[in-house]
């Protein structure tokens, strides 16, 4: 199978000259990683948008998904508090990540490290029709932990 390349608009914005674009890291890399474009600290238990000094322009049809790097969640507890966080085709302005932090140690973050990736998916449009019934399941109406902690057909 071979890969779709998508062209995706990249605005440099004023104030952010060196800061790196998103960037794929390995050619195999389903995410390009994005940057940010100021020095932070991060006590534990805060959150904050991190700029990263870019607006980016995705097709109609497209959107972005701002996803946590596993190494820096997996290293210090930090991820992005609204995962997947959605930039809609639409969107003009500046990129920001909002970054949280779940570990128990202050995290600094310089200009220019990699503080999340972006994958660009396509969009489907939905119609919701109105019905008075829905198609029977079998689970039906079970919520949360309703299937079990294990597999169908061993229960």
């Amino acid at each position: 199978m071979t890969r779709h390349t998508l062209a995706i608009h990249c605005m440099r914005l004023p104030g952010a000259e060196g800061v790196h674009q998103p960037l794929q890291a390995t050619a195999g890399a389903a995410g390009h990683d994005i940057h940010a474009a100021e020095d932070a600290t991060l006590e534990p238990g805060t959150f904050r948008a991190i700029a990263t000094g870019y607006a980016i322009a995705i097709p109609d049809g497209y959107e972005g998904q701002v996803r946590p790097r596993s190494g820096l969640a997996a290293r210090h507890g930090v991820t992005v508090l609204n995962a997947p966080g959605t930039i809609d085709a639409d969107y003009r302005g500046e990129v920001k990540v909002i970054l949280v932090n779940h570990g128990t140690e202050t995290y600094t973050l310089k200009r220019n490290d990699r503080i999340a990736q972006l994958v660009i998916a396509p969009v489907t449009t939905c119609v919701f029709e109105p019905v008075a019934r829905l198609p029977e399941t079998r689970r039906g109406s079970g919520g949360f932990g309703s299937t079990g902690m294990r597999p169908q057909h061993e229960r």
